[in-house]
């Protein structure tokens, strides 16, 4: 069965995990037994296969529910706005757009989340030895458990730099004496569980019927050599991220290729496609309404709600896409729409209601710091909402990328010290997919060929923070030097426990 199908199981299963978890969210209830609830529940094949869909569950985080990690960092970038109905529409999203972010505005689900992904990646891996499963199972499972740790530690580093690094069971007493530790202690954890999945992830999927979503071997090394990017590891960043690309323009080992259309990366029926290398996936029979929504068991995704605008309408005749109505939030920056305006990614990234409204062929109403432009990767068509049960636009089935192969090349490159015949051809083959002539390799130019490529995605943020150029891009936003580059920890993290506060916040 495929992984977005599975939730029934995913829930029985947390049913016996509710005891204890990494979060403190997750600490008050008093269980009747010192016996852990979770180690009568892995007794056969089905159980322990519904705990590592259980610990996948969480890549959800990247588009699912209102705090999705694409357009709240989208929103602290310099190419969106918050946007939504109005100053006060979700105050997170807002505060972190203008940098008036606290701890107690920043929502806790961007840590208490991935924390909860990691503590269902520990109790998997303390079960997975004594499983009554196959060895091949069992080799599998532990390495799809420890890339998960480790995408869920990399982003609690980036997002909070200052984390707890938890790789065991701790006991509720325990729970809030838990210090943090230093940030090259997570990352080399986080390098540890990625070089030990490569061995033990396969090569391809064999049947994406059956497996699609899963992680594979390209999928270990591809985020290995992101962790190794963002330390200034350049050398073994090139390394590991060449396997992953191959021959720039070909297809690589792991049978990754870049497609031939940019603007197909967007269709909603092209999952798991030869670009994918980390893909979320999403759909539309989960059947989620208002009451369930927020609270984990979304399989939606959000962001097409998010970013249509608001109360649209086509006169008669109208040749404009039929676009679906939503909150308007993620609104184009005026200086993303200037950098962006000749480039042949424009129309698949940038929806320009702008230029509709004043052609008479479609109208909205505009919400709060309207531009005129959307972004259109993820904007949604009426034909794409689902007739099944729950809340229409909360589930809409459009898969995400978190890493696709077009990224990997630009961090190839820009990890070869943007210099040489590799580093100019992975740039190449990136603009030759959508028209563009080669132009000489410079770390400017990557930096621009990511903005361009990858907007919308939700990495330019991080783009600017691990190049040291924040602090001007976003100096009209708020931004604070020492201070912004990461969150504050989310206030009700340090009632009572021994955690302190990021510098500054």
């Amino acid at each position: 069965m495929k992984l977005k199908n599975i939730k029934i199981i995913v829930g029985l299963l947390m049913i016996s995990l509710m005891g204890i978890s990494c979060s403190t969210d997750f600490i008050e209830l008093d269980p009747k037994s010192d016996v852990p609830l979770e180690v009568n529940y892995y007794s056969n094949e089905a159980e322990v296969y519904s705990g590592v869909i259980a610990v996948y569950d969480i890549l959800g985080k990247e588009s699912s529910t209102f705090e999705n990690m694409i357009t709240m960092m989208n929103a602290g970038s310099d190419d969106f706005f918050a946007g939504g109905g109005g100053a006060t529409d979700g105050t997170g999203i807002q505060s972190f757009s203008d940098y008036s972010i606290s701890e107690s505005t920043i929502p806790g689900s961007f840590w208490n989340s991935y924390y909860e992904g990691i503590f269902r990646a520990n109790v998997l891996l303390t079960q997975l030895p004594e499983a009554p499963i196959t060895d091949a199972n069992r080799v599998r499972y532990t390495a799809e458990a420890k890339t998960l740790r480790a995408y869920y530690y990399f982003q609690l580093v980036r997002l909070f730099k200052n984390v707890p690094l938890i790789l065991d069971r701790i006991a509720t007493a325990d729970i809030y004496n838990v210090p943090q530790v230093a940030p090259d202690a997570v990352y080399a954890q986080i390098e540890q569980d990625l070089i030990d999945a490569k061995t033990g992830l396969p090569n391809t999927l064999a049947d994406l019927t059956t497996e699609a979503a899963r992680l594979t071997k390209g999928s270990a090394q591809a985020l290995l050599g992101k962790v190794y990017l963002y330390q200034g590891k350049n050398t073994e960043a090139a390394t590991e991220l060449a396997e992953v690309n191959g021959t720039p323009g070909g297809t690589s080992t792991y049978g990754y290729k870049l497609i031939d259309n940019f603007a197909d990366l967007w269709s909603i029926d092209n999952k798991f496609n030869s670009e994918s290398i980390i893909e979320v996936a999403s759909t539309d029979k989960a059947n989620v309404g208002w009451g369930e929504w927020g609270g984990g068991q979304n399989d939606g995704n959000t962001i097409n709600t998010m970013v249509a605008p608001r109360s649209i309408s086509r006169p008669s005749g109208s040749t404009a896409p039929d676009y679906a109505s939503g909150w308007s939030f993620n609104t184009v920056t005026l200086e993303l729409y200037e950098v962006m305006k000749d480039d042949p990614r424009f129309e698949a990234t940038i929806a320009d209601f702008k230029a509709l409204k004043e052609a008479g062929q479609i109208d909205y109403i505009p919400g709060y710091k309207d531009s005129g432009y959307f972004l259109n990767k993820f904007m949604p068509l009426n034909s794409e909402v689902t007739t099944g049960g729950g809340e229409p636009i909360l589930n809409y089935r459009q898969n995400v990328y978190a890493i696709r192969l077009a990224d990997t090349y630009l961090m190839e490159a820009e990890a070869l010290g943007a210099s040489g015949a590799r580093a100019q051809a992975l740039l190449d083959a990136v603009r030759a997919r959508v028209g563009l002539s080669s132009i000489p390799v410079s770390l400017d130019v990557i930096a621009k060929e990511r903005r361009l490529e990858l907007a919308g995605e939700g990495h330019r943020f991080f783009d600017l923070v691990r190049t040291g150029k924040a602090a001007s891009a976003l100096a009209d936003r708020g931004f604070t030097a020492g201070k912004n580059e990461i969150f504050p920890i989310p206030l009700k993290e340090l009632e009572n426990t021994i955690i302190e506060q990021n510098p500054n916040y």
